[in-house]
């Protein structure tokens, strides 16, 4: 007999990115990476050294503490503190999760009921629509708005247009990935406005949001008026970090939520990696020093980048680790330049799974795995899998 999938995973996408991995791993050779959300930037090395000495630590070596060690929590609930102007306590507001991700699944388990609708928007890193997916609910885009050449930008109207009766939370992340987008002051206004209006909770996925370039500001949501009780923040070493072989993530929460987040984390992953929390928190005091050179260089990548694909039709990321270029101006979609570029020793991944108004015509290339250095020519590559000059 063959037994039925389950509904939950009827609409669960494959991100792509995995596959083109393995596309280029096994071609080898000097091929471009810029398919996947790896960078070739090392983790600080005091974080690495504490670390090594981590996997010989009897106490690392455990199932304890469940929600995470307490040096870590503090560290955690500090970082969101700063960016915020919200007093959070590492004992009474954080946990520690097996990476971002599993962060995000934990909380939306807590706080979405089956059938709620949680407002995201397009494009949105396809894991985020799938976990939303997972747990009963339905992803509603808000697209953000494309003009080649610019950045892209919220379209305000179309999150008041958004809001309905079966909308329980919003999940935003600036800069978003995979474009770039950027959320400034009076977007997270209108966010703001809106969850207390229609008392909906927000979610913010943190993973990105200090990779932000021309100097623009962060803007944590959770010190905007009304928004501290209705705020959960979601952090990761992996981008900000570089720690992305670690697994380590932080929830930042309002008391209140706590138990529920704490439940649904004992009874999902259990306990986070023991031997790297040491060295997160290592990583995550030091940043408040060491980030800078890192956002700089990433930017002087996307400038690169963008000199070369000039007068092709490309948003500009205001921060994060990805570009977009829409293939569909030139007949074709995103799987099909994909497999194009592949000929000319490009590796990128498509958009399908990613949006539905900024999805499947788009190509996405990763600028945080490949230096300067090696993207000169990248655009006339592009061109030729293109058939244009």
């Amino acid at each position: 007999m063959i037994r039925r999938r389950p509904v939950r995973l009827e609409h669960i996408a494959g991100i792509g990115v995995d596959r083109m991995g393995a596309i280029a791993d096994a071609r080898g050779g000097d091929i471009l990476r810029l398919e996947n959300l790896d960078t070739d930037i090392p983790p600080d090395a005091e974080a690495v050294a504490a670390t090594c000495k981590a996997a010989s630590n009897d106490a690392d070596n455990s199932y304890l503490p469940f929600v995470g060690q307490m040096r870590l929590r503090k560290a955690a609930a500090a970082h969101v503190s700063r960016l915020s102007g919200i007093p959070y306590s590492g004992e009474r507001n954080c946990l520690i999760s097996a990476g971002g991700l599993s962060g995000i699944l934990n909380v939306l388990l807590a706080t979405v009921e089956v059938g709620d609708e949680v407002i995201v928007t397009d494009p949105t890193y396809a894991g985020l629509i799938n976990r939303i997916r997972l747990v009963g609910g339905v992803p509603k885009f808000v697209p953000f708005m494309f003009t080649p050449g610019e950045f892209w930008r919220l379209d305000r109207r179309a999150l008041r247009a958004a809001i309905g009766p079966k909308v329980s939370a919003m999940l935003l992340m600036s800069p978003s990935m995979p474009c770039g987008g950027y959320l400034d002051a009076d977007d997270w206004a209108l966010v703001a406005e809106l969850c207390g209006a229609h008392d909906l909770n927000l979610i913010v996925d943190a993973a990105m949001e200090r990779l932000l370039f021309d100097r623009r500001p962060v803007i944590h949501p959770a010190g905007l008026p009304g928004m501290v009780q209705r705020t959960i923040t979601v952090g990761s070493s992996a981008k900000e970090l570089r720690m992305i072989g670690w697994r380590v993530g932080w929830v930042v929460a309002p008391e209140h939520l706590m138990p529920d987040l704490m439940a649904v984390s004992l009874a999902n992953v259990v306990v986070p990696v023991g031997i790297a929390q040491e060295a997160v928190a290592t990583a995550l005091e030091r940043s408040k020093t060491t980030l800078q050179p890192y956002v700089q260089e990433l930017q002087a990548r996307r400038d690169a980048m963008a000199r070369e694909l000039a007068g092709l039709p490309f948003g500009i990321p205001a921060g994060g680790w990805s570009l977009l270029l829409r293939a569909s101006d030139f007949g074709t979609d995103g799987a099909t330049l994909s497999a194009h570029l592949l000929e000319q020793g490009v590796c990128a991944t498509a958009m399908s799974g990613w949006g539905e108004t900024h999805g499947a015509e788009y190509i996405r290339f990763v600028f945080a795995n490949e230096p300067v250095s090696r993207l000169a020519g990248f655009g006339t590559r592009v061109r030729a899998a293109l058939g244009v000059r």
